[in-house]
């Protein structure tokens, strides 16, 4: 009697996300799970596709989002599903949508105006909530959430620009607790930025006690990328190590003029102290970060673009200097008019980021923000960047091991049972795409455009992108991390 198949993808070149070398086969999905990986003779097929020879890996795992709202907002993920992502962890930098219990009057504070600068999507009173609503209306991905430390402050302190007293830890510990217990796969810290900065070390282990009863991860957007790097590598690892839980180091990388070279000094840091604790680290692909707009941040990058701005939102995508020239103002005095605001900063050394990108641990994150007016290329380019830029062009790393890095690490970086890996049993979570012509198609001038060579993505077997456009299918599911995976 014949097999049936949903779906069998015919002579793929499977790089199935462990590192290890391709080879040839067809893949078969049954439902929502891959049933074959082989040679697939005679079956029972509702679909068949010819790949001729294009390779067939597990969906990406974007390590490092800020996609709280935008999978509610845009439930069909085209920034995402676009470039081959069919799981986003989200909350990220201390920042997530929920919980906020009596929600956002007014503006919210930055950084959380980066996920909604009117404050109506932080309407979700708990954890429970958010997961809830996802659970009803899903997105086209799957999502891994975090818990944000700023969002707790604000949630919790009416003055965050002091260390918390007792009894807001107390509640704030609380409130944690719940998160966890209602899916959340850890803690994630904003340190660099206001809200946050004033938590000393202190403050931020007794929030993040109730990791400890999760096994959950502490994420951490350090209190400093800069200068005091070192400095900021050492607390975080110090926070793990109190907690006794693992690590992920955010969107790491060294910034501003004075620190061009110092990745060999920090990933040296990280590898030591990965001999004796659990600690992971994601990055992405390009020289350019972005956030809010400030004055202190403009100064110190070479080149600064606006992203959006609430008051004047016709700079978006402006170069600053220009906006200050325009307006006849300084650029301090220009940023004083634009905020609140976002912006793109030309700040690090292309050196850092490929001895970073190319250290064996990096997990691949875009770190892009999706309500930007003019985003950061990264938003939809990131994956397909270190496949064709990084990976093919300048030969950085095996095409194994770029896929890895977007995939099997990340799977097992956040305890993702199932996923990450392209095998028999495995969730049929695939991207399928054409290894001489994936690239990136969003740029730092047209930021907003799908990547060529992204052939078919499927979530949970169902087909979400398919030869350039998005199917409107939305099978994505809230996982949860799976202890000691």
């Amino acid at each position: 009697m014949a097999e049936h198949f949903d779906l069998v993808l015919r002579n793929a070149v499977v790089v199935d996300g462990s590192g290890a070398p391709r080879f040839e086969a067809d893949v078969a999905v049954r439902k929502s799970v891959i049933a074959r990986v082989g040679r697939i003779g005679s079956a029972c097929v509702e679909r068949e596709i010819d790949l001729q020879g294009k390779v067939a890996a597990p969906g990406f795992i974007d390590a490092h989002t800020h996609d709280d709202r935008l999978m509610l907002s845009d439930p069909d993920m085209p920034a995402k599903v676009s470039q081959g992502v069919t799981t986003v962890v989200a909350g990220n930098c201390g920042i997530s949508l929920a919980p906020m219990p009596g929600g956002v009057r007014g503006a919210p504070t930055p950084p959380l105006d980066l996920l909604d600068d009117a404050g109506g999507w932080f309407r979700f009173p708990n954890f429970a909530a958010y997961v809830e609503e996802l659970n009803r209306h899903p997105p086209a991905t799957n999502a891994v959430l975090l818990v944000g430390h700023t969002t707790l402050r604000v949630a919790t302190m009416r003055d965050i620009g002091r260390p918390a007293d007792e009894r807001e830890i107390a509640r704030m510990q609380s409130v944690a607790r719940e998160a966890l217990a209602a899916g959340a796969a850890g803690i994630s810290t904003g340190l660099y930025y206001e809200p946050a900065a004033a938590a000393p070390t202190w403050e931020v282990i007794e929030v993040c006690r109730p990791l400890a009863e999760f096994d959950g991860l502490y994420c951490t957007h350090m209190r400093d990328e800069a200068d005091r790097v070192v400095d900021s590598l050492e607390e975080s690892f110090r926070i793990g190590r109190e907690l006794g839980v693992p690590v992920v180091i955010s969107h790491h990388k060294v910034n501003g003029v004075r620190n061009h070279g110092r990745s060999h000094e920090t990933l040296a840091c990280i590898e030591r102290h990965r001999q004796e604790q659990d600690i992971g680290l994601d990055a992405y692909p390009y020289c350019a970060a972005s956030t809010i707009l400030t004055a202190d941040r403009a100064a110190s990058a070479s080149r600064t673009l606006v992203t959006w701005s609430r008051i004047l939102p016709q700079f978006a995508g402006r170069d600053l200097a220009e906006v200050a020239a325009q307006m006849g103002l300084s650029q301090d005095e220009a940023v004083a008019r634009l905020i609140p605001a976002g912006a793109i900063y030309f700040s690090m050394d292309e050196a850092d980021v490929q001895r970073i990108l190319a250290y064996g641990p990096t997990m691949i994150g875009s770190d892009g923000l999706p309500h930007d007016a003019f985003p950061h290329p990264r938003l939809w380019a990131t994956f397909p960047r270190v496949l064709g830029h990084y990976s093919r062009d300048l030969g950085l790393f095996s095409l194994e091991q770029a896929v890895r890095k977007m995939t099997g690490l990340t799977a097992r970086t956040y305890g993702l049972e199932g996923r990450g890996l392209l095998r028999e049993g495995a969730w049929a979570d695939i991207t399928v795409f054409d290894p001489a012509r994936v690239a990136e198609g969003a740029t730092f001038e047209h930021p907003i455009a799908a990547a060529p060579g992204i052939e078919y993505v499927l979530v949970n077997g169902e087909m979400v992108w398919e030869v350039g456009r998005a199917t409107g299918a939305r099978p994505g599911q809230v996982l949860r991390r799976v202890a000691g995976r």
